[in-house]
């Protein structure tokens, strides 16, 4: 089911009915738990593989690609739900503040293969989790789960701290 098309839950905003949809693909507590580490793991390697792409040019600095997919990513968030997007921010400006302070203390190269390892073995929870849970990953059904896992793991927090997203 795409949700993103699904017009036939008009009560609910989009942002619910793509955590139902995902939710639904993730009901097993060890896989949800190992969500809560891997996504986040997978979204930090994410920013810093792009971070290491070289800037064209001298007006460009180091994790500018990062930047642009980020701020992509954080209109996407904010138009969703606006607490939930300031939320996002707020993450993906400290994953940005620790990628910068790797990149400046052990350089593009090791920060690359750091990010690259993460990425693996993040990916491999992850699918361990899925092979758990019995259930394909939702993103092979709608690659915008790649980008709602992320936030469905924020809503997780705001919800256990009693807060609406």
């Amino acid at each position: 089911m795409n949700v993103a098309t699904d017009r036939s839950q008009t009560s609910t905003r989009p942002i619910d009915r793509w955590f139902a949809s995902y939710s639904d693909d993730h009901r097993n507590p060890t896989n949800q738990l190992i969500h809560v580490f891997c996504v986040p793991a997978i979204a930090w390697s994410v920013i810093a593989l792009l971070w290491c792409i070289p800037s064209p040019g001298t007006l460009f600095r180091p994790g500018t690609w990062a930047g642009v997919a980020m701020f992509a990513a954080a209109l996407f968030y904010y138009r969703a739900s606006r607490r939930l997007g300031l939320g996002m921010i707020a993450m993906l400006v400290l994953m940005a503040l620790l990628t910068g302070a790797l990149y400046d203390v052990l350089g593009a190269g090791t920060l690359l293969w750091l990010a690259l390892g993460v990425f693996v073995v993040a990916w491999i929870g992850q699918f361990l989790g899925h092979k758990i849970e019995g259930r394909k990953p939702s993103f092979l059904t709608d690659l915008t789960y790649l980008l709602i896992g992320p936030a469905w793991v924020l809503a997780k927090l705001y919800r256990k701290l009693g807060w609406a997203y």
